[in-house]
């Protein structure tokens, strides 16, 4: 590999790794307070409609991504409200969120699209090179060459691990996911830091949805999210449910997916469902060897009852 392919390539997977850096990360925040969401790719397709309807009828990328986040925003808190308040078992719950998001994300696009053979299309995000530092050989062209959100994705990791490991705060948000029931006798208020992690969580996943048409294609088709958010599961629970660790393990996938489309547009001949599958089977190999290690949060899928000594 030369030099300028190399650069491509790696160019290529900062661009790719920013829904599921965004994705994971909210699962795994939503996580450390007890609560397991397995709704991101319904989520996520949400966002990617709504982001693009919104950049589209408001000629604004901003207001795309705002709307979509909104969106996300709402979708987490519905889920808060039947697992936390209501206290309904959270993977029925989630498939439920998610199959609302599968419907609703097609449902908003043709109501206000429609069905067209042409369809509309979004400026998408232009890279913003820093300065000086995009001028570094080699590293500068992959690392300092990107647009915005690929950024602030990796600021956000950084962001988290310092929120999470470095701060009372965080410390009062894993005792949640841990034991409920010492840090409420702590005086930490479990229901209120659950409703928080899942808005979050909900407004993340909607982003990395909203990045795919404003990056990728310039707009919105059915199916535009293509796995990446039951991908993003598994790679919340391969990097243990840290941030740092989600973030390496999110240039994996990113790598895996762009060698697949690399591979895809060369002429070796190789079937491209094989090439389509290699994500999935990348996650099935590297979770057999990683799982063993892993620890989730001891409280993950669990509603707490502050008036029950078991949790329901």
């Amino acid at each position: 590999m030369t030099t300028s392919s190399f650069i491509d390539f790696a160019a290529l997977v900062m661009l790719a790794v920013v829904p599921y850096i965004l994705a994971s990360q909210g699962t795994m925040l939503a996580g450390r307070t007890g609560l397991f969401i397995v709704s991101q790719e319904g989520i996520m397709l949400v966002g990617a409609s709504v982001g693009f309807l919104g950049a589209y009828l408001f000629d604004s990328l901003l207001v795309g991504v705002l709307l979509a986040m909104l969106v996300g925003g709402l979708m987490g808190l519905v889920l808060a409200y039947f697992t936390t308040t209501l206290k309904l078992d959270q993977f029925v719950v989630g498939l439920a969120v998610f199959f609302l998001g599968l419907g609703l994300s097609s449902l908003l696009f043709k109501v206000v699209i429609g069905v067209t053979l042409q369809p509309p299309i979004v400026p998408t995000l232009d890279a913003i090179p820093i300065p000086l530092l995009s001028r570094i050989p080699v590293l500068g062209p992959i690392l300092f060459r990107q647009n915005i959100l690929v950024y602030l994705s990796v600021l956000l990791s950084v962001a988290l691990y310092l929120l999470l490991y470095k701060t009372g705060m965080g410390l009062a948000l894993r005792s949640v996911g841990e034991n409920p029931k010492a840090a409420d006798s702590l005086g930490i208020n479990v229901t209120r830091n659950r409703y928080v992690t899942a808005v979050i969580a909900g407004m993340l996943m909607a982003l990395a949805g909203a990045y795919l048409p404003m990056v990728y294609t310039g707009t919105y088709t059915e199916g535009i999210v293509r796995g990446r958010g039951w991908l993003s599961i598994a790679l919340t629970f391969f990097g243990g449910w840290t941030p740092h660790l989600i973030l390496l393990g999110s240039f994996f996938f990113a790598g895996v997916e762009v060698l697949a489309l690399r591979v895809q547009v060369t002429s070796i001949g190789i079937p491209h469902q094989f090439l389509r599958m290699l994500p999935y089977l990348a996650t099935i190999l590297v979770m057999i060897f990683a799982f063993r290690g892993v620890r989730p949060p001891a409280f993950l899928g669990q509603n707490y009852d502050r008036e029950s000594r078991t949790s329901s």
